[in-house]
């Protein structure tokens, strides 16, 4: 028992289970319901694909303020996308590409030039700010889903043996592949490496400026991933 606590995940797991036994016992008719677990693994989707990514670079010792902007750029790119005429998939590979190439600038900047994260992301998270305001128009985009709601939407009856729509899926698939990439992938000790310092890590032969270029770039493809969750008409 005592070695199990040790564990890092441990402490963090049986908070959320106490905490989820406590509104169970105050709600039993309510929160207990299968229907609002369902409830609750939707609206944890659109978080947990982001925040597989943000603990990667959290992990290198980086940091990520842009995060929020980048996906409301994305976002608004797949709704012009959509509006163009362009199919699901492609508005989703043209929303996870424009998220991609923010990322690898990002981290090029931070990677290449040696530029506080901090710094950087900060300065991006105005730019893209401001780049999905110009993408936008400043005004509301209302595009047809074309399929992408069903992702997280209701389960029709001919699918309830899935349980939970394909969105929370393909999270739980993600946050899987994020533990076998810093578990059992070189990528992943490099990033471990470099997080516990940076100078020795660079001193043992890890490339610490292009560990942090791919950190930064797969992690706002994976930020480019959550807003193919996210709705189709907002306001920025």
């Amino acid at each position: 028992m005592k070695r199990a606590l040790r564990q890092a995940w441990v402490g963090p797991l049986l908070a959320l289970l106490a905490v989820y036994v406590l509104f169970a016992l105050l709600r039993p008719e309510t929160f207990a319901r299968p229907e609002n677990l369902v409830t609750m693994a939707r609206q944890t989707v659109v978080v947990g694909i982001a925040s597989a990514g943000m603990t990667l670079i959290i992990i290198s010792g980086g940091i990520d303020l842009s995060v929020g902007s980048l996906v409301a750029l994305t976002t608004v790119v797949i709704a012009r996308a959509l509006n163009a005429g362009a199919g699901p998939v492609a508005a989703c590979v043209i929303g996870v590409s424009v998220a991609a190439t923010a990322g690898l600038i990002v981290g090029s900047i931070i990677g290449l030039l040696r530029i506080t994260p901090f710094v950087v992301t900060l300065g991006a998270m105005t730019i893209l700010r401001g780049a999905a305001k110009g993408v936008a128009n400043e005004q509301k985009i209302d595009a047809n889903a074309r399929g992408l709601d069903s992702l997280l939407g209701v389960l029709p009856d001919d699918r309830r043996w899935l349980l939970f729509p394909p969105g929370v899926w393909m999270l739980v698939l993600v946050a899987f592949l994020a533990a076998a990439l810093l578990r059992y992938s070189r990528f992943g000790r490099h990033l471990v490496a470099v997080g516990s310092n940076e100078r020795t890590a660079r001193l043992s032969g890890v490339p610490v400026e292009w560990v942090k270029v791919a950190v930064y770039t797969f992690a706002a493809a994976l930020a480019g991933c959550y807003s193919e969750f996210s709705t189709c008409s907002i306001r920025f």
